[in-house]
C-alpha cells in the first residue's frame, strides 16, 4: 500500500493537501462508546448526522499537522460531537467511503477508525447545534449506517471491550466514570 502527500505551498488547506493511501483520500474517524447507564453491562456508541445528508455517521475529520491518527480522531470527536475521554492508540481498522468535497467533486476516502472510551459530555464543543447526536447499541449502529466495512467494525466493539474488562478496567469508578447522557 503506497502513501503518497499531495501538497500546495500556497499556506491554505486544499483538497490536493490531502494525505493518500492507494488512491484513497485518508481520513480519521473515531467510535466512541460507553457503558449504558441503563445496564452495567451494556455498551453503547456514539452516532452523529453528517451535516449535508442527515445520514447517521461517526465523528471523522481530515488529517492535522503534527498530529497521529489518534489525536486527529479524539479532536474530531470533540469538534463533532462534544465528548472527551480514552483513546485506543491503536487504529480498530479503516472503511471506504464516497467523499463529496465542497466543490461537488466525488472522491474515495479511506477512514482509519479509532475506538474512544467516553469519560464525558460538554455542554458547548464547535459544531453543535449542527447535528444530531444519537446512542446506539452496537448492532443498532451497524444498520443505522451505509458503509458495510463500517457495520463490521461496530461488531468488533463488544469483544474490544471484553478485552478492557480482562485487563482490570472498572466502570463506574471516579478513574473513567459513566459517560453523561447526550442531549
Amino acid at each position: 500500500m503506497g502513501y503518497t502527500r499531495n501538497s500546495s505551498h500556497s499556506g491554505k488547506k486544499k483538497s490536493s493537501d490531502r494525505l493518500t493511501i492507494a488512491d484513497h483520500a485518508v481520513q480519521y474517524g473515531a467510535i466512541c462508546l460507553r457503558f449504558s447507564p441503563a445496564s452495567e453491562r451494556a455498551v453503547e456508541v456514539l452516532l452523529i448526522t453528517s451535516r449535508d445528508t442527515a445520514r447517521w455517521v461517526i465523528p471523522k475529520g481530515w488529517g492535522m499537522a503534527k498530529k497521529r491518527s489518534f489525536e486527529i480522531a479524539k479532536q474530531e470527536a470533540w469538534e463533532e460531537a462534544g465528548v472527551k475521554g480514552r483513546v485506543w492508540k491503536k487504529s480498530l481498522g479503516s472503511y471506504e467511503y464516497e467523499k463529496v468535497l465542497d466543490g461537488g467533486d466525488v472522491v474515495p476516502a479511506r477512514v482509519l477508525v479509532h475506538l474512544i472510551l467516553v469519560s464525558r459530555t460538554e455542554k458547548e464543543f464547535p459544531e453543535k447545534g449542527q447535528r444530531t447526536l444519537r446512542w446506539f447499541a452496537p448492532a443498532e449502529a451497524a444498520g443505522a449506517v451505509d458503509e458495510p466495512d463500517l457495520k463490521n467494525l461496530f461488531e468488533k466493539v463488544p469483544d474490544e471491550v471484553a478485552k478492557l474488562l480482562r485487563r482490570g478496567f472498572k466502570h463506574g469508578t471516579s478513574k473513567l466514570p459513566f459517560a453523561q447522557s447526550v442531549p
